[in-house]
């Protein structure tokens, strides 16, 4: 049986304190919703992802099935480039990694362990599925806790504010890639400003900017490493 990593553990533990009031928000929405209570923080294991679990529990009741969906996908959408940047060391993970090490391919999972790519096939499959189970247990007793006391905190504590901060702080991890850190703060930016409209549609509208402001970002790199190798060519004609 694989040892845990405590690394990973001690790397985990700063990054997921900016979450505990993140989950306190959607154990209020989920006392406040539509759907059943236990039904609601059943999204929490089955979805395991807080922007995707606030738009089901938001928008459940007062839009179509398809439109939750489709929120949950596009909200999900930064995590095609999260595979795509962890599929090579992916490709040397045995298979049943391949399928399950995925489901805990969260925002800060992600900005952990895509600093350890490098490290041995082994090494890394410990620490990744270190970070992913501790997240994922931690993420559970944080929801549930928020359903007991998310309705009892004071208006005053502006927790809707929580997941624009909690984005935010996964800058600090990610600023090494320029297109992931504008990426991040625009989305935590634009989710911090749009934080009152109706049914937390700044959580959707915060990660569409976000993932549009990271991809321009990475075309435009990528153009100006492209113009770079072409550069010295040119320039001895």
């Amino acid at each position: 049986m694989a040892k845990i990593d405590r690394r990973a553990i001690a790397d985990a533990i700063p990054l997921f304190l900016p979450a505990i009031p993140f989950g306190f928000v959607l154990g209020l929405a989920a006392t406040e919703g539509e759907m059943p209570i236990a039904i609601g923080w059943s999204t929490s294991p089955l979805i395991f992802g807080g922007a995707a679990q606030l738009a089901v529990l938001t928008l459940a009741g007062t839009a179509s099935i398809w439109a939750v969906i489709v929120a949950g996908l596009v909200i999900n959408t930064r995590h095609v480039m999260y595979s795509a940047a962890l599929a090579p060391v992916f490709q040397r993970q045995p298979r049943w990694m391949r399928w399950l090490g995925p489901f805990m391919l969260i925002d800060q999972v992600f900005a952990l362990t895509i600093a350890h790519v490098d490290r041995p096939p082994d090494e890394f499959r410990r620490y990744y599925l270190t970070c992913g189970l501790f997240f994922y247990v931690n993420w559970q007793w944080a929801t549930a806790l928020g359903m007991v006391v998310g309705p009892v905190v004071p208006d005053s504590w502006q927790l809707e504010f929580a997941p624009a901060i909690m984005f935010l702080g996964l800058v600090l991890i990610g600023i090494n890639r320029v297109p992931q850190a504008v990426a991040a703060v625009v989305g935590g930016l634009v989710g911090l400003v749009t934080a009152g409209l109706h049914d937390r549609l700044g959580i959707l509208i915060g990660a569409v900017a976000g993932i549009v402001a990271g991809a321009i970002a990475e075309l435009r790199q990528d153009r100006v490493s492209a113009t770079g190798l072409l550069s010295p060519p040119e320039a001895s004609r």
